[in-house]
């Protein structure tokens, strides 16, 4: 079989847990590498998201946190450039996973994040990108 020819996509997905090392411009760098556009956080990796607002938060958009193997004690949502609640249906889903859920501006998630995947925290982070 012959090798594929032109640009080859793949799904976007880091096998790891890293701190985020900076956010903005419609992206994020993390584990020396950048990723444009939106992000989850999970125990599994770090993922590339295809929400871009918070009208987009349901529960197919996290379909991947629900998949994860991985403990999740703590969810934090990064609404972009300010705060936005959680749907009812999503607070719910989560409630029933026993999952704590926080949505706060994305730089806010992004730094709370930080510490807690520091302090070895359950933590995961959804992060809509911002400019």
């Amino acid at each position: 079989m012959a090798a594929p020819r032109g640009t080859v996509i793949r799904q976007q997905h880091y096998p790891g847990r890293a701190p985020l090392d900076a956010y903005g411009n419609g992206g994020f760098r993390f584990a020396g590498m950048s990723h444009r556009g939106s992000i989850l956080c999970l125990p599994g990796g770090i993922h590339g998201w295809a929400v871009t607002s918070p009208a987009e938060l349901d529960l197919a958009a996290f379909e991947k946190l629900f998949a994860d193997p991985g403990r999740i004690d703590i969810l934090l949502i990064g609404m972009g450039k300010g705060p936005a609640p959680i749907p009812a249906p999503l607070r719910a889903a989560f409630r029933e996973r026993n999952i704590s859920s926080d949505s706060m501006s994305t730089g806010a998630a992004v730094r709370t994040f930080n510490v807690l995947l520091a302090e070895d925290r359950a933590v995961a982070a959804a992060l809509i990108a911002v400019d």
